[in-house]
């Protein structure tokens, strides 16, 4: 039998993923990216400050670094608390230690659960990104369009209120999506996100709500990933870290087109006694690259923004 020419036409086929979210480009092929300063590499160092609850649903998957045994799972819900008691500290004091400006990436809920961590990332004047309301609240296919949009609205203005910033930036838990996220992130103000993974530069992101910019947040170099899934010591992952500074750097300085060095630090896992030194050793390197620019995430999408026209 043969089948109709019909039969095999798909409308939405285009180069890159089979959507318009983003206009396809290879990264070789654009137009350089100049970087303040003359710096070749835009650091962007993201402290990620999260609430585990301890009744998780894990719908429709397990967020990671959530509960893993049956209810009351109290050694992994602690241990997250000791991220945002005892870690985060050290973690700051690496980072002012290096000159190492942070972002944080903020949950909601600790607005209510740890409202005095809150006062003290308020009060260093730090840029706050929006991750949903808990890291248990995931938006996914299976979620009704009404509750994602209720869940992005609550989070953005208990975040918007508890510190008076803007207020423009998102990452979702487990930077899961719906195929709506990106929609109702524009609709409510957000003007960034760093869930689309798949480049090392900004890019325009198209949405109905008008345009975001996709801000890739890489998932490589994240230590969660590193260390909590592929079990890497923490000494493998400043070195890998290292290994990304110095390429990128020096494909920068080859080709006269800046780059985007991302981090994702969580203090529960590189706030421990036995894994500062090596984060240390992370921001000694980082500070020591005079091609580096230390950035907040606003300060990078304005950057680029400003060439991308």
């Amino acid at each position: 039998m043969t089948l109709d020419a019909d039969h095999l036409r798909y409308p939405h086929r285009r180069r890159g993923m089979d959507h318009q979210r983003y206009d396809f480009s290879m990264l070789s092929s654009r137009p350089p990216v100049a970087w303040p300063g003359g710096a070749g590499v835009a650091l962007w160092v993201n402290v990620a400050v999260q609430f585990f609850p301890l009744d998780q649903r894990g719908k429709p998957f397990a967020p990671p670094g959530g509960m893993t045994t049956p209810y009351p799972d109290l050694r992994h819900f602690t241990l997250r608390d000791y991220g945002n008691r005892v870690g985060v500290v050290r973690c700051l004091e690496a980072l002012d230690a290096f000159d190492i400006q942070p972002t944080f990436t903020v949950n909601a809920a600790l607005v209510e659960h740890c409202p005095r961590l809150l006062d003290r990332l308020v009060q260093r004047g730090d840029e706050i990104l929006a991750s949903s309301w808990h890291m248990d609240t995931l938006h996914h296919g299976e979620l009704a369009v009404d509750e994602e949009r209720a869940i992005v609205r609550k989070s953005l203005a208990t975040l918007r209120e508890c510190t008076g910033q803007a207020v423009e930036g998102w990452v979702s838990p487990a930077r899961s999506q719906s195929r709506h996220t990106p929609d109702l992130l524009a609709a409510e103000g957000v003007r960034y996100m760093g869930d689309w993974i798949n480049d090392e530069l900004p890019y325009a992101f198209h949405t109905n709500a008008g345009e975001l910019v996709a801000l890739p947040l890489s998932l490589e170099l994240d230590d969660q990933f590193l260390i909590g899934a592929n079990l890497h010591s923490e000494w493998e992952y400043a070195a890998q870290i290292i290994d990304a500074c110095d390429f990128l750097a020096a494909e920068a300085a080859e080709t006269g087109h800046g780059r985007l060095l991302s981090l994702s630090v969580h203090p529960w896992l590189m706030g421990q006694p036995h894994r500062i030194a090596a984060f240390e050793s992370v921001l000694a390197h980082l500070a020591g690259c005079a091609s580096i620019w230390s950035a907040s995430a606003s300060e990078v999408v304005a950057a680029w923004r400003g060439q991308a026209a």
